[in-house]
């Protein structure tokens, strides 16, 4: 029997995280002071963020140690399997050869704790007592809602108001665990209510959720703020990810010709990616990345690249990315964790000089993969991976159309378990495929100031 699933013992649990930015062959634009349009520095981010993950935002050193604390959590699901989707080959009819690595055995169900746990550590260590978080799905809202668990820390959560509706068992996983769940936008800030005064009825988006989370930690002692995606300390954080996954291909015989990751914010993809991307910097490989959006929000492929907000009410330093506008709202597609106006600066970075390639998809025709992915290799993914899924479907019919073996490796983020309705709605015909305005994101970049 040919092997489908290559394994890592615990010996073998990363002992650090990578940092990109040291290997990356063109500089990075600083953030910017939006009043002054001047560079900002780590001491900009002290009033929600604790020391320890300033320094690693900042940090010049390639590698960055993990805590004991932080690996001994790791433990309880990584390291994580990458498979052989031999089925799915075969169902294709490619020559292709298929791997994924699956997050999904997470307690949260998805890649997101990778970088809970260490955020919760590096908080509890300067003692805050509370974190407050934005999150689209779920996902992020209920890795970080276990990681305060873990380490005796109250959680706020401010979820985006349409994935609210659409996935009430993520908010009842982040209740279980012991966090504080609010549709967004919310009564509860100053943020959420000018939004509220303009649309009462506003479905939310990740840039008006992070808003609000913002501003709760920013004016409570109590509280710091915890990112789930974009920044690069939330980036270092993911590589594990990509590390493991280059020793388990070295265990399959094997070396990607493409890695594939759905792109929101960037943590997913940046965590599969960066590392198999240090190997074309560093030692000369020329494997080709690929980052896969929604047609919806397609802020990688549509977008500006320029200085903008991070959120919605504009609290955040300038960062220079591709961006909608930050007052740009995206549909309510089903993949509520790439639902983001922004994307991670060093990602935006990468795809501007032509070291990462981006493209996007419509609702359905990802569903359409998603589904074909189950019913061969038995896991219901979640609605962000099946945008990647698609792209690597494609990928390996261009394979059989060429008739090349290549090896495409993706990052499957997290099960479906809780989006089953999403499913349903496209089982019976009843997704829609929601559309972008270029009017909408012209309007909206049009608020950027200067």
């Amino acid at each position: 029997m040919e092997p489908t699933k290559f394994l890592l013992d615990e010996k073998a649990l990363s002992e650090s995280w990578y940092n990109i930015v040291p290997d990356l062959p063109f500089e990075l634009a600083p953030p910017l002071n939006p009043a002054t349009r001047e560079p900002v520095g780590p001491e900009t981010f002290s009033a929600i963020f604790p020391e320890g993950i300033i320094r690693q935002e900042v940090t010049a050193e390639p590698y960055v140690p993990i805590p004991e604390e932080v690996r001994e959590i790791y433990a309880l699901w990584r390291p994580t399997p990458l498979f052989r989707a031999r089925r799915l080959e075969k169902a294709l009819d490619t020559p292709a050869h298929i791997y994924y690595k699956y997050e999904g055995g997470s307690p949260a169900g998805s890649h997101k704790p990778n970088t809970a746990v260490p955020q919760a550590f590096y908080n509890k260590q300067e003692g805050v007592r509370r974190l407050t978080t934005e999150t689209g799905a779920g996902q992020w809202g209920s890795s970080l809602a276990f990681a305060c668990r873990q380490m005796g820390l109250k959680c706020t959560v401010y979820m985006v108001r349409v994935s609210y509706g659409q996935k009430p068992y993520r908010r009842i996983m982040m209740e279980t665990y012991g966090a504080t769940v609010h549709p967004s936008p919310t009564d509860l800030t100053q943020a959420g209510r000018n939004i509220l005064e303009e649309d009462p009825d506003s479905p939310g988006s990740l840039g008006i959720a992070i808003s609000e989370a913002v501003e709760d930690a920013a004016t409570n002692d109590d509280a710091k703020y915890s990112l789930g995606s974009v920044l690069n300390h939330v980036l270092l954080h993911q590589t594990v990810i990509g590390q493991e996954a280059i020793k388990q291909m070295e265990l399959a015989g094997e070396y990607p010709d493409v890695v594939v990751g759905c792109v929101g914010g960037g943590s997913n993809f940046a965590g599969v990616a960066f590392p198999f991307l240090r190997e074309n910097l560093v030692n000369g490989r020329d494997t080709r990345i690929l980052a896969v959006e929604p047609a919806s929000c397609p802020t990688l492929t549509k977008g500006r690249y320029v200085y903008d907000f991070g959120d919605t009410a504009g609290t955040t330093p300038m960062m220079k990315m591709y961006t909608l506008g930050h007052t740009f709202v995206p549909s309510g597609i089903h993949a509520g964790g790439l639902r983001y106006h922004g994307d991670s600066p060093i990602v935006s970075a990468l795809v501007v000089e032509g070291l990462v390639e981006a493209r996007a998809y419509a609702q359905n025709a990802t569903f359409e993969a998603g589904v074909l992915f189950s019913r061969t290799e038995g896991i219901v993914p979640a609605p962000e991976v099946n945008y990647a899924i698609r792209a690597t479907i494609d990928l390996a019919m261009e394979a059989r159309e060429a008739g090349e073996e290549r090896v495409i490796l993706f990052n499957l983020c997290g099960h479906g378990h809780f989006d089953l309705a999403a499913y349903e709605a496209y089982l019976a015909g009843e997704l829609v495929d929601l559309e972008y305005s270029e009017e909408a994101i012209d309007e909206a970049v049009a608020r950027i100031p200067g």
